[in-house]
């Protein structure tokens, strides 16, 4: 398992880490749209 790190593995790695961080970003997004559909409707059934 020696693994040299050459440009291109290093240009991968940091493909996987921006994508890994985009991914991270678009969850946090997704979960504040569902936070406030959430609140929406409980604002809606507890009138």
């Amino acid at each position: 398992m020696n693994e040299e790190f050459t440009p291109n593995n290093l240009e991968n790695e940091e493909l996987n880490l921006n994508n890994e961080e985009r991914d991270y970003k678009n969850l946090i997004t997704r979960l504040k749209d569902i936070s406030s559909t959430i609140a929406l409707l409980e604002k809606t059934i507890f009138r």
